[in-house]
């Protein structure tokens, strides 16, 4: 892939990862009220795992890329994982959950192999590679997310409020298309390789779907 272009970057891996979501079989459950609600607080606990350590990651990666537009945007993205902790315990406080009982919860090891690659990345990884990856996850994160929620509300009869950290994550951040796009552009202007980062957004698009099947295990 030869003077190959952020737009084009962008275009191939939206065309191999995400032409069309995927089956998710633990969001099909839950549409169908079949999530019992114990699986319902194991969501939780694994994403108080998930959001603390992409916090750390995300201001990782700030450290070590400070410069517009990568620097600001990492730091945006530390401050909306900050902000995602203090919804989910609204969601983990209607499923009769607290911080002791989410500090407590012991994670599936699949569940966790986005966040342990986000974290990978961090230390290792191109602005281009996690800037490709993420545009390209949000996307597919949010629908599930949104679809979470509705569930949530539908089959769970859970207030507004208890499912406002999946609301929060349907949608991309204000901008956030454009500043990842400028991101990879300047990753692959310094140097990036274009194939090493559509691998990034291959195996963070195989960790997201590793984390909802390992939630839907054992499920009927």
């Amino acid at each position: 892939m030869s003077d190959v272009t952020a737009a084009d970057l962008v275009r191939a891996a939206r065309q191999e990862i995400s032409p069309a979501p995927p089956p998710n079989r633990f969001l099909d459950l839950l549409e169908a009220g079949r999530v019992p609600r114990e699986r319902l607080t194991a969501l939780a606990g694994e994403q108080y795992r998930i959001v603390a350590s992409d916090r750390r990651s995300f201001a990782m990666l700030a450290s070590r890329f400070p410069e517009p537009p990568a620097g600001p945007v990492f730091l945006m993205l530390a401050g909306g994982e900050g902000e995602a902790l203090r919804l989910l315990a609204d969601f983990a406080d209607a499923l009769g959950w607290g911080e002791k009982e989410l500090r407590g919860h012991r994670p599936h090891p699949l569940a966790q192999t986005y966040p342990a690659y986000l974290a990978w990345s961090a230390l290792n990884g191109t602005r281009s590679g996690v800037g490709l990856a993420m545009l390209v996850n949000f996307g597919e994160w949010g629908g599930y997310c949104a679809r979470a929620a509705e569930a949530l509300r539908a089959r769970y009869e859970l207030t507004e409020e208890a499912v406002a950290f999946f609301r929060y994550f349907a949608e991309l951040p204000p901008g956030f298309a454009e500043q990842a796009t400028e991101m990879i552009a300047a990753g692959l202007a310094a140097g990036d390789d274009p194939e090493e980062s559509l691998h990034a957004a291959r195996m963070m698009h195989a960790y997201e779907l590793a984390f909802w099947a390992a939630l839907a295990e054992g499920l009927d």
